[in-house]
């Protein structure tokens, strides 16, 4: 593992104070004492690896980040497991991903050693924040800007990378359904766009969108395609899955406009390994609102990092709104498959696909 200096704060967060803050925490509200950082130019490659006290980022006003929006981000939890250990998983995908954004972007990539360390030498310092409550986690926001100083469009020669740390409970508030407003005026991605990338950019694209959502009483927006307006693409903030009446589980394809989850990945895998029938293939919005009136479709759910498995129970758009089955509870293959996850996830079941990595503290 890559060796980074750790430098401690000197006002650490007290036991009891720590104990207070994870009774209930709001997503991405609260925050460990430390963050890892490491630096990038062209002329020294990755340096200045560091575990320090989390604090203000100090940039130059004409960092490129700031004009140019060379930013990216990942997100990743690690878990409290049996005996008391902490467990990440599919952290290697991440660092995958977080690559092949970078490179998207035109920023320097990270080699896998690197990403890996960081996480793993940033809980090594702040491991007592892993929640032990079983519905919460540590969620884990590596992020990398772009900070060379200059004003002109031009890749950057000069990055920083950050880790930061929070302890969460669920993404979505209540244990319900939630209701997911359906975009038709604005769009998420085009073929060629950043879609797969995991940058900020997407997401203040979709802050407005998520805004008309919040004023129809819906907790997530859908977007549709950006060619035709007339397939499904992915949620604000999540992938997007549909359970048939015959048990089979579908979900719109890859194609360059949509995040590679690495949730929606690991769920197919897992439940056709349970068995399941999981399809991907394309989805009209008409078609699943029809399927979801006749019954065809019985269950759908929104799948990601932060939200894991959250059912879904209405789709609502001007024309008109459409529950799955009753419209507030999850239906038994969304928690077939949530059980599952969380299960592997907490080390509570085996791991036969070698996802469920230990940390040494």
């Amino acid at each position: 593992m890559a060796e980074f200096s750790i430098e401690r704060t000197e006002t650490p967060t007290s036991a009891e104070q720590r104990q207070a803050l994870m009774v209930d925490p709001k997503f991405g509200r609260v925050f460990t004492d430390h963050m890892a950082v490491i630096r990038y130019t062209d002329e020294k490659g990755w340096h200045d690896a560091r575990i320090v006290p989390r604090q203000p980022l100090q940039i130059d006003p004409a960092s490129t980040v700031l004009h140019y929006g060379q930013e990216i981000f990942e997100g990743l939890k690690a878990y409290r497991g049996k005996g008391g250990a902490v467990t990440l998983f599919r952290p290697e995908a991440n660092a995958a991903r977080f690559a092949a954004s970078a490179r998207r972007l035109s920023m320097a990539e990270l080699p896998e050693d690197l990403f890996l360390g960081s996480i793993k030498a940033l809980l090594k310092v702040d491991h007592d924040w892993v929640p032990t409550n079983p519905e919460q986690s540590l969620y884990l926001r590596p992020f990398m800007i772009s900070n060379e100083v200059f004003l002109g469009v031009k890749r950057a020669n000069e990055y920083l990378f950050v880790v930061l740390a929070s302890p969460v409970g669920g993404y979505f508030s209540g244990n319900g359904s939630i209701p997911v407003w359906v975009s038709e005026q604005y769009t998420r991605a085009a073929p060629g766009g950043t879609g797969e990338a995991k940058c900020g950019g997407n997401y203040a694209s979709s802050l407005l969108p998520q805004q008309e959502a919040t004023d129809h009483g819906c907790s997530q927006v859908l977007f549709l395609d950006a060619r035709e307006r007339r397939f499904i693409d992915e949620m604000g903030g999540m992938n997007v899955m549909f359970v048939r009446k015959d048990g089979s589980v579908v979900t719109p394809p890859l194609g360059g406009t949509i995040l590679r989850g690495i949730t929606r990945d690991s769920i197919i895998r897992l439940g056709r390994e349970m068995g399941l029938k999981m399809v991907e293939e394309p989805l009209a919005i008409d078609d699943v609102f029809r399927d979801a009136e006749s019954g065809e479709i019985t269950e759908a759910f929104a799948c990601g990092t932060a939200a894991l498995i959250s059912p879904i129970g209405e789709f609502r758009r001007e024309a008109g709104t459409v529950a799955f089955g009753d419209g507030k509870t999850a239906g038994p293959v969304t928690m077939k498959l949530r059980n599952a996850l969380c299960a592997l996830q907490r080390g509570e079941e085996a791991d036969s696909f070698g996802w469920v990595h230990t940390v040494s503290l």
